[in-house]
């Protein structure tokens, strides 16, 4: 008979806004976790490799913290936006094409309708999706404490596997990403089932200018310890024309930047071989995205 493990006794307290979270969650100290859609957190807890002995949970902060707004030539997104509005949000994914490419691989409906972008990014997983389209995008993450707010990039949100900039006493509070335009933005993921970790994820952006890229930026994930933009990607394409020339050497330069490992998803070599492929393919598509916001196509 299969024996499903039990979480180790907790205590669960119920934060009304932003600050209470805070204030709770700096009263009780680091044996207490923040609970928002639950799917990282509780089968940790299940299998006991996370014991919180004190549960905050901060569904309810989601009136407060769920938001899609355009703000200038920013968008802001509220930290407790699910996966399902964020695949829902036109605006969204007429500024950035990346997330709905995303959000239609990512799990399955019901991890859809309670996950939330927070709890994508803080669970800090080098497979997840929403990190690679955060780093791909330059977004930079608003963290908040007793003392008030600070604002970390991608980079240095992520620390290392499964551990962010996010304190203890903090929430992440909310996404901002630049907008930049003409520009675009794509997402491939390969997977051995629908809904599964990504073997290698890979998300792009490219902007224009006179035909030529004036920027681009590649997101990996699932290939190395942490989603990571690539700087030497980015530097070999700026000034060049959005060709397959130039997107066959960002191909061989990401799968020479990756650190995948060989495990039960397959070779490192095969995962380097599908950095390279899926960086050609998203940067193709971002860049054919952005000739149309042009006009050019």
């Amino acid at each position: 008979m299969t024996h499903m493990q039990v979480p180790a006794p907790i205590e669960y307290a119920r934060a009304t806004t932003v600050e209470d979270a805070v204030a709770l969650l700096e009263r009780l100290g680091d044996e207490a976790r923040v609970i928002a859609g639950g799917h990282s957190l509780l089968p940790m807890m299940k299998l006991r490799l996370a014991v919180p002995e004190y549960l905050v949970d901060i569904n309810d902060l989601h009136g407060d913290l769920s938001y899609i707004e355009a703000d200038g030539d920013v968008v802001r997104i509220g930290a407790m936006t699910r996966h399902r509005e964020l695949l829902e949000s036109e605006p969204l994914w007429d500024l950035f094409p990346i997330f709905r490419d995303a959000e239609l691989v990512i799990a399955d409906p019901p991890v859809r309708n309670r996950g939330t972008l927070g709890g994508a990014l803080c669970q800090a997983d080098p497979s997840e999706d929403l990190s690679s389209v955060c780093t791909t995008l330059d977004a930079v993450c608003v963290i908040q404490g007793s003392s008030g707010t600070r604002q970390v990039t991608m980079e240095e949100f992520h620390r290392g596997p499964y551990e962010t900039a996010v304190g203890q006493a903090e929430l992440l509070t909310e996404v901002r990403i630049p907008v930049r335009r003409p520009g675009s933005s794509a997402y491939l993921k390969v997977e051995r089932r629908a809904g599964d970790w990504a073997v290698v994820a890979t998300g792009a952006a490219i902007w224009l200018e006179d035909g030529l890229i004036s920027d681009a930026r590649v997101g990996l994930a699932a290939v190395g310890p942490n989603t990571t933009g690539i700087p030497e990607v980015s530097a070999a394409l700026r000034g060049r024309r959005p060709d397959e020339e130039a997107f066959a050497e960002a191909g061989r330069l990401a799968a020479a930047s990756c650190r995948p490992v060989t495990d039960a998803r397959g070779s490192a070599a095969y995962k380097r071989h599908l950095a390279d492929e899926l960086t050609r393919r998203t940067l193709r598509t971002a860049a054919a995205r952005a000739l149309a916001d042009t006009g050019a196509a």
